[in-house]
């Protein structure tokens, strides 16, 4: 890091934590303490608001932990070096050790803080992938959107869509754009969402029941994307083709259920 003035925001749930850093950093020369939060995702959105050339992150917090919140702050735009505080966490710090990721061991000592500070940068794609497994499963996706981080809680999502090189989220209010794969988002759900369809992971808690449908007669254009060129489904006694869809709380679209996929409607 640079002489110049260094924008650091500090993450901790434990207020006696966030006091000892604030009074640490004040002996540091070229340091602008401009936020302090409480949990991870309450960082995110202070990141957005200050743009922190360093973030403090605690690595067990509520609502969102640190090893989460480090790997949403790396879509912004310019994103800010990273160092790790915590208790003894042998497992976590194994993992810091191989990767090289900075971390400070609580108590924090002012030399160690010190350091830390003037060495510290943003993780790399390698130290970022050697954190995956401190935390397998995302409490909440990070969409970029026109520069900002905009944090969607997972229990929000009604659905996931593969749409081209994007990926459509849908919850109650709105509809967002994420950049992921599908597949990777169904391995890492897969106890929260259901694929109905090979482009389409449905949350079950969000699936009110199912309901068999005439194509002629179902003018939900985004069910009829989602049936499948061979699925041969059968015909009703007019000769109208008719397919499943389920039904989903609190939308008005339904999703189809791909004929590979029917056994979730039976039960079996």
């Amino acid at each position: 890091m640079t002489n110049t003035t260094l924008k650091v925001l500090i993450a901790d749930d434990e207020a006696p934590a966030r006091n000892r850093l604030r009074e640490l950093l004040t002996d540091i020369s070229h340091i602008n303490i401009v936020a302090e939060a409480k949990n991870g995702e309450e960082a995110l959105g202070l990141a957005n608001n200050h743009q922190p050339d360093i973030v403090l992150l605690d690595i067990r917090m509520p609502v969102m932990d640190g090893i989460e919140a480090a790997q949403h702050l790396q879509k912004m735009t310019k994103p800010p070096a990273v160092i790790f505080t915590t208790a003894f966490d042998s497992y976590a710090m194994q993992a810091f050790d191989i990767s090289a990721i900075d971390y400070l061991l609580k108590p924090i000592r002012f030399e160690r803080l010190q350091t830390a500070i003037n060495k510290a940068r943003t993780l790399l794609p390698s130290q970022l992938e050697a954190l995956a497994p401190l935390h397998p499963q995302r409490t909440h996706l990070s969409i970029a959107e026109r520069g900002r981080i905009l944090i969607v809680p997972v229990s929000d999502v009604i659905y996931l869509r593969a749409e081209l090189k994007y990926i459509t989220v849908r919850t109650a209010e709105r509809e967002y754009l994420l950049e992921e794969s599908l597949t990777h988002l169904e391995q890492e759900f897969g106890n929260t969402f259901i694929r109905l369809h090979r482009n389409c992971l449905v949350a079950q808690a969000y699936i009110l029941g199912y309901e068999k449908r005439n194509n002629e007669n179902n003018n939900d254009s985004d069910a009829q994307n989602y049936i499948t060129q061979n699925d041969n489904v059968p015909n009703d006694k007019n000769g109208n083709e008719k397919h499943w869809v389920a039904l989903l709380k609190d939308i008005p679209e339904t999703v189809a259920v791909s004929r590979r996929q029917q056994y979730l409607i039976r039960g079996g």
